[in-house]
């Protein structure tokens, strides 16, 4: 199974905000494993423009902090899986963590 995780980082951690990121770690996985590993600058934060950016780029799974209930629905519009609640952490170790079903998530950071 292919699939691509997408992070939103700022200062080397996963971002709280992802729409405030200075800018994505993108995995690429095949059947469990990290293949490659690309750092991306998202475009200027927009409503709406995110989401169809990263789908635009194949990701298909989101780990977020916080996240909008219009970004989330535009996520899924998109066929990108938000995975919400996730911790600050270095983005490699949350990837590794999702992989291992270890990934532990708590409330959305976002209240809007």
């Amino acid at each position: 199974m292919e699939q691509k995780i997408a992070i939103p980082v700022v200062n080397g951690l996963l971002s709280a905000h992802f729409g405030h990121c200075q800018y994505f770690l993108i995995a690429d996985v095949v059947d469990g494993e990290i293949k490659q590993i690309t750092e991306e600058v998202p475009p200027p934060h927009e409503p709406g423009i995110i989401p169809r950016w990263l789908s635009s780029k194949g990701v298909n799974t989101v780990l977020v902090g916080g996240i909008g209930q219009k970004a989330v629905a535009l996520f899924r519009q998109f066929g990108v899986t938000p995975v919400i609640g996730v911790p600050e952490k270095d983005p490699r170790e949350l990837i590794e963590d999702f992989l291992s079903d270890k990934l532990v998530t708590g409330a959305n950071q976002c209240s809007h």
